[in-house]
């Protein structure tokens, strides 16, 4: 064959030109193949070539990775593969199987397709081949197929193939869009070009002829798919580089709707057919370049082809592509930022690529994008037609650069799309919105009237995040856009996480998420501060990405922004209490005993208004919800309900103890009516042996139920009872142990859990005034966070528990070498942090813990208390992705908080231990 470099589309013949050749050391063994005396057997042909083509590749890579052009891998790569797909075709055809007088049904051809047809390929790439037959199948072509094929094969490579006919081959391509678009990237790699050029003509004949814009539509619905598939977010904190939103695979559709409708091969000819100006191609290409680039790396890393860029590896192809930490910023973080921003503007280039396409087709498409033409109407300098505005003066936003602002408030109002050259016409014109812009008080009204519309909020405030307009509006925000939290517990970037919780507070308004938000919703109803209540949500944690607490920097920042936007000062101070403790409420109700009096008391000194306890608890939801799927559960729902229950009792009262002397007074005095069946001299007893505290932490039916199996088991003399309930409002199995208290109890029954792959994530523990613990453990599946309802399950995890406190398990032995997040999360390193409070309840000493999460953790810092000569009383656990808080309260062995320096100091040591341990 000749120089392959002709058979390929101009882009990637051009990249050959400048030098990126087939590797010298490989063309060199392919030739002595072809000319070698004797035809070799398989082992020795594929010995002869695995040699030069694992050099050929290490070349290439150390050439990249030296800091070499990413075209040389991917045009390079697919120009090796080129070059001995050909040789070995050659051979087979030449010596192997040769004949003096080949028959018209040997024409076989061989084609390129997919992206290997396209020219590109990334180092772990598929080669996609279709051998193409003139009309049937042949003994001899069935040999050279195979031939090839066991020869790539035999040399490590990933081959994706068809044997088909021209006829079967537009068959497949009008049953199947995959083919089609196959088909459309193919290009002759070997063999008789008729056979081929054949195909090629009918292919355009029959199907472009037939609706192109119906491949266009049918395109567009299949990249819809794909970012459902993907988590239909360009803003996900481990993206898809080749499948996801924003990534490669939609830059390839607008190649494939160019190459089908204009058989563009070439990037240039989107401008010479009028769907791209120079600098919205120079835009698609920077972007492909760094796609290339990252993709290349990660499959030089892993080994495979691997296209999710994860946690693991991010930093690694951070570093590589020269992000460096810098100040308060990690290079990881700024090579992210780098990524969610080139997503956004392909997103951009295809809105634009398809308005261009639309106008040029001259009837209405069925892709969302509405018609020009009819029905024009103008307002306020803008153009209406159909369902789409655009700009009526070329030079508005020149003149007026709030016109801008004004363009996205009319589409909001009557429910419009944005023409994408109209978005064009705003990213030029960005910097127009200055300084002296943003402090028009028309700027922030406007503003404002758009984030408190009940009209699709969030929709709005993403279409002026993509532009850039918000970031330029409040440059504040701007620091945030595309920047990712460096954990595994939220699931965006932070502007996509306070859009996305702006989205939630609308969508609870208009009556949304009501089975598992009905409290939200109604104080929605009574709230008097809407206005502060959605920009406080929008800016909440506008102070990420320092090195000072991001809720004490929000609020800086939010004494900034909100005079901007035209809001008073008494709002601002809203916003800004909001914003300084939005996490007041979560990390209350998820890290302290909320039956602790002082707990509650510290929350109503912090709130002190009733209408300010509202507002936080709606911030605080739709915050928690926002993070991502999964993380906002019944279990913490209840647990903010039960603060704010208490919390607004403090402040209607004005009473320290809220309602809480009318609880335990009422549970002691409506049980003995739930438990008639029994004698009430014994139920009297078991009401005296508890203390106040575990009135307060269980509703009566609880308590009933507990009454009845400790009366039961005292009965009947048993040393140790279980119990399980389902909890379905927490979305937790309840575990009830009642058995003798002695030194070690919890730690044991953690140990036991962790054994069975149960995780704790709330525990209250009683003593009676005789001496039996009675305590309540809720559990989840430590893999999936779910309930564990199946009842064989319940009963192993109930004997290995008898077993650990009976001392017949070894837990350590058992714990050892377990590991419970995947492995590509180990690039998290989480400090051990150990904090040791005596005011934050008034009898008990409050230990909270921060590390990384494992299986038994929580085993070994139950280990580390005993150690310490501490009674766990209560326990809150919590887990944020990677990390994870427990936080317990605990007396000495008098009942006691824990004093003295030097014990609070080995106290600290001691679970920083713990923490650390494997």
């Amino acid at each position: 064959m000749d120089d392959t470099a002709t058979l390929l589309p101009p882009a990637a013949a051009e990249a050959f030109a400048h030098g990126r050749a087939a590797s010298p050391p490989l063309v060199a063994a392919l030739e002595n193949l072809l000319h070698a005396p004797e035809v070799p057997e398989h082992k020795q042909a594929v010995a002869h070539l695995r040699t030069p083509l694992a050099e050929a590749r290490r070349e290439r890579r150390e050439r990249f990775e030296a800091g070499g052009p990413v075209e040389d891998v991917v045009f390079g790569t697919c120009r090796d593969m080129d070059r001995l797909i050909i040789s070995l075709l050659d051979l087979a055809h030449d010596r192997v199987y040769s004949v003096a007088s080949p028959t018209t049904g040997d024409r076989l051809a061989v084609a390129a397709v997919g992206g290997y047809g396209r020219g590109e390929m990334a180092p772990r790439s598929d080669i996609d081949l279709l051998f193409l037959l003139p009309y049937k199948r042949t003994p001899r072509t069935e040999q050279i197929v195979e031939f090839l094929l066991y020869k790539l094969w035999d040399l490590g490579l990933k081959v994706g193939h068809s044997v088909r006919t021209e006829r079967e081959s537009l068959k497949a391509a009008t049953q199947d869009l995959t083919v089609c678009t196959a088909l459309l990237e193919s290009r002759l790699l070997w063999g008789e070009p008729a056979t081929f050029s054949g195909l090629w003509t009918r292919l355009r004949r029959e199907m472009l002829a037939y609706n192109g814009l119906a491949f266009v539509e049918a395109k567009l619905a299949e990249r819809n798919e794909r970012h459902k598939r993907e988590g239909d977010s360009r803003y996900l904190l481990e993206p898809n580089v080749k499948e996801g939103k924003g990534g490669l695979r939609d830059l390839h559709s607008l190649q494939w709707i160019g190459r089908f409708l204009f058989e563009i091969d070439d990037l240039s000819g989107f401008v010479a057919h009028g769907l791209l100006d120079r600098s919205t191609l120079a835009t698609f290409q920077r972007a492909q370049r760094f796609f290339w680039s990252v993709r290349a790396h990660l499959h030089y890393l892993t080994g495979r082809a691997e296209e999710r860029l994860t946690f693991d590896v991010q930093p690694e192809i951070a570093r590589r592509c020269g992000y460096r930490d810098r100040n308060a910023t990690r290079g990881v973080e700024r090579f992210m930022k780098r990524y969610y921003l080139h997503a956004k503007e392909t997103g951009a280039l295809t809105r634009v690529v398809l308005a261009a396409l639309e106008e040029q087709q001259k009837r209405k498409p069925r892709l969302r994008l509405p018609r020009l033409g009819l029905g024009s109407r103008k307002a306020d300098g803008f153009v209406i037609t159909g369902e789409r505005v655009t700009l009526g003066e070329p030079d508005l936003f020149a003149r007026d650069p709030l016109a801008m602002l004004r363009l996205y408030r009319l589409a909001q109002e009557r429910g419009l799309d944005i023409h994408p050259l109209a978005e064009q016409a705003v990213t030029r014109n960005l910097r127009r919105i200055d300084g002296k812009a943003r402090a028009r008080p028309e700027a922030g009204r406007m503003f404002m009237a758009m984030l408190t519309d009940p009209n699709q909020p969030a929709m709005t405030l993403r279409r002026l995040n993509e532009a850039g307009v918000l970031g330029r509006l409040i440059p504040e925000f701007g620091r945030i856009v595309g920047q990712m939290p460096y954990n595994l517990y939220h699931h965006y970037t932070v502007d996509e996480h306070s859009i996305f919780a702006v989205e939630v507070l609308s969508q609870i308004e208009a009556g949304e998420h009501g089975e598992t938000t009905p409290l939200v919703g109604e104080l929605l109803k009574q709230i008097q501060s809407r206005a502060e209540l959605y920009l406080a949500t929008l800016i909440h944690d506008i102070g990420k990405g320092r090195t000072e607490s991001h809720s004490i920097v929000g609020e800086r920042l939010a004494r900034r922004v909100v005079p901007r936007l035209g809001l008073t000062e008494e709002q601002t101070d809203t916003v800004a209490w909001l914003v300084r403790h939005h996490l007041l409420l979560s990390e209350t109700a998820f890290r302290r005993d909320i039956d602790d009096l002082k707990t509650v008391a510290d929350v109503a000194h912090i709130v002190q208004s009733p209408e300010r306890l509202r507002l936080l608890l709606i911030l605080t939801v739709c915050d928690v919800i926002a993070v991502g799927p999964g993380i906002w559960t019944t279990w913490k729902a209840q647990l903010l309900r039960d603060l704010f229950r208490e919390v607004e009792a403090v402040l209607a009262t004005g009473r320290l103890d809220g309602r809480r002397a009318e609880r335990i007074a009422k549970a002691k005095a409506g049980l003995p009516g739930l438990l008639q069946d029994l004698p009430d001299d014994a139920v009297q007893a078991y009401i005296a042996r508890h203390d106040p505290r575990y009135w307060l932490s269980f509703p009566i039916e609880a308590q009933a139920r507990h009454a009845r199996i400790v009366l039961r088991a005292d009965a009947e003399k048993r040393l140790f009872t279980r119990d399980w309930r389902q909890d379905d409002l927490r979305g937790a199995t309840e575990l009830m142990l009642y058995a003798p208290d002695h030194p070690g109890l919890f730690m044991k029954v953690a140990g036991a859990l962790a054994v069975s792959d149960a995780s704790i994530v709330g525990a209250r523990i009683f003593t009676t005034t005789d001496g039996m613990a009675l305590d309540t453990f809720e559990i989840q599946h430590a893999k999936t966070g779910e309930q564990i309802t199946d009842d064989a399950r319940l009963q192993r995890i109930g004997q290995t528990i008898e077993k650990a406190l009976a001392g017949e398990i070894s837990l350590d032995r058992a714990l050892a070498g377990r590991q419970s997040l995947p492995k590509r999360t180990a690039v998290f390193t989480v400090e051990p942090r150990v904090f040791v409070d005596n005011g934050a309840s008034q009898t008990h000493t409050v230990i909270e813990v921060n590390g990384r999460d494992r299986p038994g953790v929580l085993y070994e810092l139950a280990k580390a208390i005993l150690d310490c000569g501490l009674i766990v009383a209560s326990a809150q656990v919590t887990t944020y992705g990677e990390r994870v808080v427990d936080v317990f309260y605990v007396r000495d062995v008098f009942g006691l908080k824990v004093r003295g320096d030097v014990r609070l100091r080995r106290i600290r040591r001691r679970l920083g231990e713990a923490l650390s341990t494997r």
